[in-house]
């Protein structure tokens, strides 16, 4: 067996082992950057639909608690769950471990808020001014806080298609636009919105006019304040909105309508009522451009 012979056969094995070598480190690669990779960091969200966005972004598994307003999409209902957005309290914020807490400027007190910072949370809160930039300022911080910001983009793309579909839909509304009046009635003390809430700006996005608070009104306001029989009466409204959710709490349709006032109105007449679930309705969410739609169309057909 000649030298030569013996150099060709050692060069023939070192070619032949390489792949096998290659392929061990290829696999050992993955294995050490999933040691090293950083954990996706741990969200709390106090905002119903921050939440919703949340799951829309296929971020769910980052949630380690919610507000009691986080009831969509039902998965929401089995997250912990760390009180009402606007009555929180930093023990129970801060037992969850959250590394960010995300929600509107509704959030509070403000005194927890800050709490929360001083722990080394990182707090995002999203002013809420009833607008369609509301929608797309919540996507936006939800997108940073996952650490999804390029499928946020994508998602706020299609909303924004949504979003100018039915504006344009709305406007293409002919005639008077229908007087409404929304009613909040989740407790005894039922309030009516003035301007300034999400309601306000849901009607008008819907083709309505707030006949408590509107546009030439003698005396309008801004906020809820109690429902009259008298402001019900003077306000001549054609339909009434609400929430399911005040439907079930006045003890259903019947109840309802019994409330004093609504039987002088021109509502009350055609019993022309649109109820949709509040998160829905007046959450300023991501279903925004379909809650704007349903209500336009459901408000023209219980007034026509």
């Amino acid at each position: 067996m000649t030298i030569s012979y013996l150099l060709r056969r050692r060069d023939a094995l070192r070619l032949f082992s390489l792949p096998a070598a290659s392929a061990a480190c290829a696999l050992s690669v993955p294995a050490v950057w999933a040691q090293t990779a950083p954990k996706p960091p741990r969200i709390v969200s106090v905002n119903g639909s921050l939440t919703e966005i949340v799951y829309a972004l296929g971020a769910e598994q980052q949630l380690v608690g919610t507000d009691t307003t986080s009831l969509f999409p039902a998965a929401a209902l089995g997250t912990p769950k760390v009180g009402y957005m606007r009555a929180l309290s930093a023990e129970g914020l801060l037992s969850l471990k959250p590394d960010a807490l995300i929600g509107t400027s509704e959030a509070g007190p403000a005194v927890v808020m800050d709490q929360v910072r001083s722990a080394g949370v990182q707090v995002e809160l999203v002013e809420a001014d009833h607008s369609w930039a509301e929608v797309q300022r919540k996507v936006a911080v939800v997108g940073r806080a996952t650490g999804r910001s390029a499928q946020a983009a994508a998602l706020q793309a299609r909303l924004d298609a949504q979003w100018a579909e039915v504006l344009a839909s709305v406007g293409r509304q002919n005639g008077r636009r229908p007087r409404a009046i929304f009613i909040l009635s989740h407790s005894a003390s039922p309030q009516v919105a003035g301007n300034k809430t999400a309601a306000h700006a849901m009607l008008n996005y819907a083709g309505l006019d707030n006949a408590l608070a509107g546009a030439g009104q003698a005396r309008p306001f801004s906020g809820y304040r109690p429902m009259t029989a008298e402001a019900l009466v003077a306000a001549a409204p054609d339909l009434i909105v609400t929430t399911t959710q005040g439907i079930e709490a006045s003890g259903g349709l019947e109840k309802f309508w019994s409330r004093p006032g609504l039987e002088l109105t021109p509502a009350y007449k055609r019993r022309a009522l649109v109820a949709l679930d509040a998160l829905y309705l007046i959450g300023f969410g991501p279903r925004l451009p379909q809650a704007v739609g349903e209500l336009h169309q459901a408000a023209l057909k219980v007034t026509a």
